[in-house]
């Protein structure tokens, strides 16, 4: 059992390599139209299509049927071309013009303070890329994410990541908030995508219905004296991006609890009117309402 266990997950990475060497031999915005077209035709075949309709269509209760289903497949070609841009990220990352910050004094203002910030972003346009310009305008800054089941593909894709993030990569786990407050003490800056469901996490109303939500950006910038600055990625045309930074008042009172859950919920309702502006952009696949 344990021979074909490792088999089949020596596969799975053999295949995402093959995918990523056939994606490399094409120039960048053909690989990632050709794979948000591919997805655009297969992935309403499954059964995250009517479940990201379910959900759009109750945070839209006035929107139609076939105005939602129209939505969510074009979501599914924007999540087609970030799978591609995903493992092509280091081509991404060495084209300085593809990815552009469109407010870049909100950056030099956190460089600035010497105090760092907490960096959050939703899945929406590219979320893979809005870490991109900090750096190089000289805000480094540690990421956190979702370790794959997959050991193998985690890490060839953690490989083309890391580049993005000079004080670190990290994983989800019981010690990641101490090494990103030991970070934040020391003047450096984290990154969360910060909208997906946590059932360890707070409750809070997103797109009028009750949703879970971490709380560990809020309590990390409370506990840190830093701000909490929202950023997005915006598709403009093709594989090209402007990111858009808005910072997020984080509450501080007597009460640290309360501050966490109220700091969460005005990140939420940053995403949420992003979202309202192109719906497509946004992955409407998450959990996010359900317990």
């Amino acid at each position: 059992m344990q021979f074909f266990e490792k088999l089949k997950l020596r596969l799975e990475w053999f295949a995402l390599v093959c995918v990523s060497s056939l994606l490399g031999l094409m120039p960048l915005d053909t690989a990632s139209a050709l794979m948000g077209k591919a997805w655009r035709l297969f992935a309403p075949m499954t059964e995250r299509h009517p479940r990201a309709v379910d959900h759009i269509r109750k945070a839209y209760p006035d929107m139609s049927a076939e105005e939602a289903d129209q939505t969510i497949r074009k979501m599914w070609e924007h999540l087609g071309r970030v799978a591609a841009e995903t493992l092509l990220l280091d081509r991404l990352f060495a084209a300085r013009d593809r990815v552009r910050f469109k407010n870049p004094e909100i950056l030099e203002k956190i460089k600035a303070s010497d105090a760092g910030c907490v960096f959050v972003t939703m899945h929406g346009g590219n979320w893979e890329v809005v870490g991109m310009e900090s750096g190089r305008l000289g805000l480094p800054i540690a990421g956190v994410y979702q370790a794959l089941a997959n050991p193998l593909s985690d890490e060839y894709l953690a490989a083309k990541r890391r580049p993005i993030y000079q004080l670190g990569l990290f994983h989800k786990s019981h010690r990641t908030a101490q090494k990103l407050i030991s970070i934040i003490r020391k003047g450096g800056s984290t990154a969360f995508v910060a909208d997906v469901r946590d059932r360890r996490g707070v409750e809070i109303t997103f797109f009028g219905q009750k949703a879970y939500a971490t709380h560990i950006p809020a309590y990390l910038a409370r506990a840190g004296n830093v701000p909490v600055i929202a950023v997005r990625a915006i598709r403009t045309k093709g594989a090209r991006y402007v990111i858009e930074g808005k910072d997020v008042p984080v509450p501080r009172t007597d009460n640290k609890k309360q501050d966490a859950i109220d700091g969460t919920q005005a990140i939420h309702d940053q995403f949420e009117a992003w979202i309202r502006e192109d719906p497509s952009q946004w992955m409407w696949i998450l959990k996010k309402w359900q317990r």
